[in-house]
């Protein structure tokens, strides 16, 4: 597995993922290598999974294609004992030639729109959309976390992808030792969790929720490596609005997990990322859940969801379920009560592993090899 920041996972989709199904493929028989950017003290096994760490350039449009590099490097000269590769990320795509000719069978996740975030300037978008097309072109095969990611590789250049969703964790009986020494209480606040960028909405919610006659405090979790002035925006309204809380990042994940499970209603802003783990985890945890009305959200929540379409209905959203869960609280436990039982159904660590070995199997039978899509656009 090669392309993230490694495991275990502290940061991102990607990490979690690797995390639970490397760790699930391992009980089930199978050997897993995993690529992790360096660290002072590398540990050489997780869970089952080898690791191998190996630095980066630190800047954000190098970090990951300088890792990516020497990982696929490494990969190849101990090509002995590889039968397939997975690389997380298309931007990596331009390294898969390297690995065609070595000979060993690849498969790309391809992650969400990455072209549509705000952090990349004109070169970096072009570089994405360029990537996009080089991983059709030379994978053996496509991973597509979500419908409407499929969807778009199918519109945009005519090609089928392995439709592989993410798990959630079911949450239950989590208690409330650790929100309480935040001065936080069940069911009596609005919680938002997310990196601070503009494709994930923070601050069109803190600026929306500014703005309604919420009296439940908003609480808002995260911080972003690369945003120094979204950050400014959101902190100068929160520095106007006692209701706003930012907690800024917050690792400890039994205190997190405390964090959704006892929420009123999450807020979830995520825009062109695919099936995010956030919102997996929220469903998990029987949030009610309040979600920008997008494609990759609609087809997570299902029936169950609450959806706002700009940061004008982000007000009216929170009014909403304040109003709700004074007037009939039974329906509003029932519609978290919903999301936690899709999740339990739907997104499955075991099922999600399951299809990664099957397709693993079946790219080392060469059974998935697509040599020759010409990766050209249809638009």
């Amino acid at each position: 597995m090669v392309g993230t920041r490694g495991v275990p996972a502290r940061y991102g989709g990607f990490e979690t993922a690797i995390e639970e199904i490397g760790q699930r493929l391992v009980r089930d028989g199978d050997e897993v290598l995993v690529y992790c950017r360096g660290a002072e003290e590398p540990i050489t096994t997780y869970l089952g999974m080898e690791l191998v760490h190996l630095p980066s350039v630190s800047a954000k449009a190098l970090e990951t294609l300088s890792h990516t590099f020497l990982s696929v490097m490494h990969l190849i000269f101990r090509r002995r004992d590889i039968d397939v590769a997975i690389v997380f990320n298309s931007a990596n795509s331009i390294f898969l030639p390297l690995l065609r000719l070595a000979r060993i069978p690849v498969a790309v996740h391809v992650d969400g729109l990455e072209w549509k975030r705000a952090k990349w300037g004109r070169n970096g978008r072009r570089y994405y959309r360029m990537a996009e097309a080089l991983s059709v072109r030379w994978a053996d095969a496509l991973i597509s976390d979500a419908q409407g990611i499929v969807d778009y590789y199918l519109d945009e250049f005519g090609a089928e992808s392995e439709h592989i969703a993410y798990g959630a964790p079911i949450l239950k009986d989590l208690g409330q030792a650790k929100i309480e020494p935040l001065g936080l209480n069940k069911n009596e606040y609005h919680l938002v969790v997310a990196r601070f960028e503009p494709e994930n909405h923070v601050l069109d919610i803190v600026r929306g929720y500014s703005q309604s006659s919420a009296t439940l405090p908003l609480v808002v979790v995260g911080s972003a490596p690369y945003a120094d002035d979204y950050t400014a925006q959101i902190e100068a309204i929160a520095a106007q609005d006692e209701r706003i809380r930012l907690l800024g990042g917050v690792w400890d994940q039994e205190q997190l997990d405390q964090l959704y499970a006892n929420t009123t209603n999450y807020l979830h802003g995520h825009s062109v990322g695919g099936t995010n783990p956030s919102l997996l985890r929220a469903m998990g945890a029987g949030c009610h859940v309040t979600a920008l009305d997008v494609s990759f959200n609609r087809g997570v929540l299902g029936e169950h969801g609450r959806f706002f379409v700009d940061e004008a209905g982000v007000g009216p959203a929170v009014e909403l379920v304040e109003a709700e869960v004074t007037r009939d609280p039974s329906a509003h436990a029932i519609r978290g009560a919903g999301l936690q039982e899709r999740a339990a159904e739907v997104y499955q660590w075991d099922a999600v592993a399951a299809e990664y070995h099957e397709m693993a199997v079946r790219l080392k039978n060469r059974e998935l090899a697509r040599p020759g899509h010409s990766g050209k656009r249809r638009t």
